[in-house]
């Protein structure tokens, strides 16, 4: 007798179950909208895990029951994204076509390694990458591919770098004298670890020092210097377009010049930053990218794509194709004659088994428009540039920069009255303080010792009354905090 599963599975492919989850997730949109409630637990890991520390189940449940479930013990003490005083870490209010999307990406499941795996998915993903990489100013033999995130695209791109610089290395490794890789000192972590992971050894990062929080293009020719001079060969030069502690960019034109002159692979790490491209805002902050080899781009960031969403932008394709020189007859085909370009997006990616991702992303795109996506950058940095004119007001708060992006780092000073040591001690249990009462969410960093809060607007719905808010509570918090 066939088991009631099957029974079961046909049952849950009709619109009756597939409403029951659209609807918790437009529920959740609903009631994130007016800006009320909690925007994330108090609750410690212990008491939610507990919640689920239950037998695995072996019999079926009812789906509303599931649903009910899922809303209740999931979605009850999440972080709430969407609301619009969360103001925490580099993870976006997913636009709503691009939400609703991932149910179909999901449904269709194709892998957009083969393009016999995934024939339309495959060409999708290859037309957007080729309007992004002539938003960055490259010619036709540009390309890339999608990425889990801007991790993956740094380590893919240092990859590339090292096939350029160590055509060997695939087949012999990296010996006993690799190359550096130099980057700025505020460089993602993603670097230094892609660098021990090619068995280049961590210590062969080398860090540049800043100024103004980007990298500083005189210690940079410095080091470069210095390198030559002690024999050291150097893979590549990664710079920063959006830093993760202060949304601050490099300055891509000098940094991409010094390579040119040098014949240095030039990496940008323009995971937060690089969608400043759509914005004519903002766009002159990318000024110089065209001279880069390579570029990470997270669509998952500022164009608020539901995770994951990364990319990596290549200038000449090629680069990629050779990174990963190896042969797999029995998925990846040869193009036709030899010279034309092959489908098969598995030939330039880490990954075999891969979502089709870029289909969210150019939904968004067919939805809003690339102007749309502009005007929604526009507002992520202009309410952070309100909270800095907010800051600017009050006599509790400084600013430690001008906002570029996104981001803004600041700390609540009170009267004046406390040292340095207390300061960094009241920040950071006013944070932990602030976030706990569900009025809201934001994050933290040090930068030159201090301790520091952290914003980061990633909701269009965020706006300056919301920055105000965010202070006005802050400053509620940090009374109770010196008085007890």
């Amino acid at each position: 007798m066939s088991h009631p599963v099957f029974a079961l599975l046909e049952q849950d492919a009709g619109r009756d179950a597939a409403h029951l989850f659209a609807d918790l997730a437009a529920d959740y949109l609903a009631a994130t909208r007016s800006g009320t409630g909690p925007v994330s637990t108090p609750l410690t890991p212990a008491a939610i895990a507990e919640r689920f520390a239950e037998p695995l189940p072996h019999g079926a449940r009812d789906l509303h029951a599931v649903a009910e479930r899922v809303a209740r013990d999931v979605m009850g003490d999440m972080n709430r994204l969407a609301h619009p005083m969360y103001l925490g870490h580099q993870v976006s209010a997913p636009l709503p076509a691009m939400i609703w999307m991932e149910a179909v990406i999901a449904a269709m499941n194709q892998s957009v390694a083969v393009w016999e795996m995934s024939p339309t998915a495959t060409l999708v993903e290859t037309q957007l990458v080729r309007w992004l990489c002539e938003l960055v100013g490259w010619g036709a033999g540009a390309g890339g591919t999608f990425t889990s995130g801007g991790t993956e695209a740094i380590f893919t791109a240092l990859l590339a770098a090292r096939a350029s610089a160590m055509p060997e290395a695939w087949e012999n490794g990296v010996g006993d004298d690799p190359p550096v890789v130099v980057c700025g000192e505020h460089a993602h972590y993603a670097v230094t670890r892609a660098v021990a992971q090619l068995g280049l050894g961590v210590h062969r990062a080398i860090a540049v020092p800043s100024r103004d929080h980007r990298m500083d293009t005189d210690a940079l020719e410095a080091t470069l210097r210095r390198l030559g001079s002690e024999g050291k060969r150097v893979m590549a030069v990664v710079a920063t377009a959006g830093s993760t502690a202060t949304g601050s960019f490099d300055d891509i034109e000098t940094i991409g010049s010094i390579c040119d002159e040098r014949g240095i692979w030039f990496h940008l790490d323009g995971a937060h930053g690089a969608s400043a491209l759509l914005s004519p805002e903002h766009r002159h902050r990318m000024r110089g990218v065209a001279r880069a080899r390579s570029l990470t781009w997270d669509a998952h960031k500022m164009m608020l794509a539901p995770l994951s969403g990364g990319m990596l932008l290549v200038r000449d394709e090629r680069d990629l194709e050779r990174a990963f020189a190896q042969a797999a007859p029995y998925l990846f085909n040869a193009a036709a004659n030899g010279a034309e370009r092959g489908w098969d997006q598995g030939k330039r990616s880490f990954m075999c088994s891969r979502r089709t991702d870029a289909l969210k992303v150019w939904v968004a795109l067919q939805r809003y428009g690339a102007d749309g996506m502009a005007a929604i950058y526009e507002r992520l940095c202009d309410t952070a540039r309100a909270l800095h004119e907010e800051i600017a007001a009050r006599d509790d708060f400084e600013a430690v920069h001008e906002p570029q992006s996104n981001i803004l780092c600041f700390r609540w000073i009170g009267d004046g009255s406390h040292d340095a040591a207390t300061l960094d001690r009241l920040n950071r249990e006013l944070r932990e303080r602030y976030n706990r009462s569900g009025a809201g969410w934001i994050t933290a960093t040090v930068i030159d010792g201090r301790q520091l809060l952290r914003v980061t607007v990633m909701n269009p719905r965020s706006g300056r009354e919301h920055a105000r808010r965010l202070l006005e509570g802050l400053a509620e918090q940090a009374a109770v905090e010196v008085a007890g």
